[in-house]
């Protein structure tokens, strides 16, 4: 299978230093810092880069497993809000909350719940995220 590479450079101490993230085989930097993980500085952290996967994975394996439902999927749309709180003088990812809307043509709300769950349960980065707390709130746009 294929593997994938994601790089880090971090110049300085914790405080006062700064970094920045790049994907292999891209042109985009994302640069962070202490106040762009911690405060409400300006950056990339960490936890937006999980959340974008999240997001990312749930969409394609929610588009896929409609497809194999009989379903034409229009539109997904994913929001992962990835939480990291202070336990036990340490720091913890504790939850991903997956706000979903999508446009699915003929499908019901029960039906398209369900699957919706079966995505959020099943995406390679849910499963990777096992050990946290994993929500979602779907809504069926028309």
């Amino acid at each position: 299978m294929k593997v994938n590479k994601a790089h880090a450079y971090w110049k300085g101490n914790l405080k006062d230093g700064n970094g920045r993230m790049q994907f292999e085989k891209s042109d985009t930097e994302f640069p962070f810092s202490f106040k762009s993980r911690f405060e409400d500085g300006v950056g990339a952290n960490p936890e937006m880069l999980i959340g974008s996967a999240h997001a990312g994975c749930f969409s394609m394996a929610f588009s896929n497993i409609l497809d194999g439902e009989g379903f034409d999927p229009k539109e997904v749309k994913a929001v992962a809000s990835i939480k990291l709180d202070q336990v036990d003088g340490g720091f913890k990812i504790t939850e991903s909350h997956l706000d979903v809307e999508a446009k699915i043509p003929d499908i019901d709300d029960d039906k398209f719940q369900e699957l919706a769950t079966k995505a959020k349960e099943n995406c390679p980065v849910s499963q990777a995220l096992s050990a946290i707390k994993i929500t979602m709130d779907a809504k069926l746009k028309s």
